[in-house]
């Protein structure tokens, strides 16, 4: 078993890397019409189909597995104290993380004296009301909501029918040992369609690349440069000091484990997408039992977005960096709050950043025009941040797990004694 996941984590790796120098050839050497070409007919429908195919899993998956998992709580004070150890881990890493977007930006200032034709326009998402989004947690047709892929929605529901089963005792166990069947069935079609993942992430990449080049990327290199270093900060300080400081558990030895679904996240610029992956990590590299990752997972992929937030710091800061606008600190403030509120109703879809930066500037009264600046470069740095967002999500999961009781610390440190 360990063979056969490491052959297919290096088919991946080298998947991703085929991507990247084939599409970066194209762009350099072809006519664009060839160029076009292959993408549309080559690298587009190669990439779309393996991300359909995990998509296709995501919902029943979540579903079965949280209903499974808060069954096998049962407790309500427990599956309150998960629940509440988990928003707080989100909401706090989410505000560390946009924090130190902004402190980054305020060193480098990025944007400041350039100047840049706006060649695209952006048009800007409604600010949500707050308490809707608590409102609209409670779906009033649980399968429409399945149908949209409404996933706080999903997450209400599997978790009412868990306790609901719990509930009635005798009556609900052979539906429970259904439930166990259908979700052996689900992790085995994951792994059956992980198999296609190099071929998936090679066309994802390659179109990528191809479609933008690297010539785009110059003008806004500092920009870039000031995201990715922020995200890298955030990756390898503070997660490990969570680590750390909460579970005494060693932070390399996590990189190892989660790295897998941070290269499917990388490709897919997608939390919700990922999240197949994501749960197979959880429980069989890091050691997580299904009644606690069946909740944190699915809910992170849907309100945890560190690097999400670390771009909204950055990318306000760069903005107004453009126009000579001057920011105060209650719209620091501001977007901080905004940041991580909006994180909580907004999809793990790519490019759900662009959305939400457009609630933030529209909030402190900066130009939505500016978004049509960083647009280009947008699609390689959602990549870079989706990686990051589902690193919290496990950071939290491994956090959590621990708490409780419901982690194996030999499965966390398989990986070091060949025992997998």
């Amino acid at each position: 078993m360990k063979d056969k996941s490491a052959r297919l984590t290096a088919w991946i790796l080298i998947g991703l890397g085929a991507g990247v120098v084939v599409g970066l050839l194209q762009y350099l050497v072809l006519p664009a019409h060839v160029n076009e070409i292959l993408i549309r007919y080559i690298h587009d429908p190669i990439g779309r189909i393996f991300l359909n195919g995990i998509r296709l899993l995501v919902v029943p998956l979540v579903l079965v597995s949280l209903t499974l998992g808060t069954a096998g709580i049962g407790d309500l004070s427990k599956l309150g104290r998960i629940g509440g150890k988990t928003v707080a881990i989100y909401l706090t890493t989410t505000a560390v993380a946009i924090t130190i977007g902004f402190s980054l930006a305020f060193l480098v200032h990025p944007g400041a004296n350039l100047s840049i034709p706006i060649e695209s326009t952006f048009e800007g998402a409604e600010q949500p009301f707050i308490m809707d989004i608590f409102v609209n947690i409670v779906p009033t047709n649980p399968f429409k909501s399945m149908a949209e892929g409404s996933m706080l929605q999903i997450i209400f529901f599997a978790m009412l029918s868990g306790l609901a089963l719990t509930a009635v005792g005798e009556k609900g166990k052979p539906i429970i040992k259904g439930l166990e069947a259908v979700d052996a069935v689900i992790q085995k079609m994951v792994e059956m369609i992980m198999m296609f993942a190099p071929i998936g992430v090679f066309g994802l990449l390659a179109k990528v690349i191809a479609g933008e080049g690297l010539a785009v990327f110059i003008p806004l290199m500092k920009y870039m440069l000031t995201i990715i270093g922020a995200l890298l900060l955030h990756a390898f300080i503070t997660y490990p000091s969570y680590l750390v400081a909460f579970t005494r558990l060693n932070p390399i030895q996590f990189f190892k484990n989660i790295y897998p679904a941070m290269i499917v996240a990388f490709s897919t610029s997608s939390s919700n997408a990922t999240l197949p992956v994501t749960m197979q990590v959880a429980e069989k590299r890091l050691g997580s039992k299904e009644s606690v990752h069946a909740f944190t997972l699915p809910l992170g992929a849907t309100i945890n977005m560190d690097g999400t937030a670390i771009m909204q710091g950055v990318a306000t800061v760069f903005i107004a960096n453009v126009y000579g606008i001057d920011l105060h600190l209650s719209q620091f403030l501001q977007v901080v709050l905004m940041a991580t509120l909006a994180s909580i109703g907004t999809a793990g879809v790519p490019g759900v950043g662009l959305i939400m930066l457009s609630m933030v500037l529209t909030e402190i009264g900066l130009p939505l025009e500016g978004i049509g600046i960083i647009l280009g470069v947008d699609r390689l740095l959602d990549m870079s941040r989706t990686a990051i967002n589902i690193a919290g999500d496990l950071m939290a999961t491994t956090l959590v797990a621990k708490g409780e009781g419901e982690f194996d610390d030999d499965i966390y440190y398989a990986r070091n004694r060949g025992d997998d």
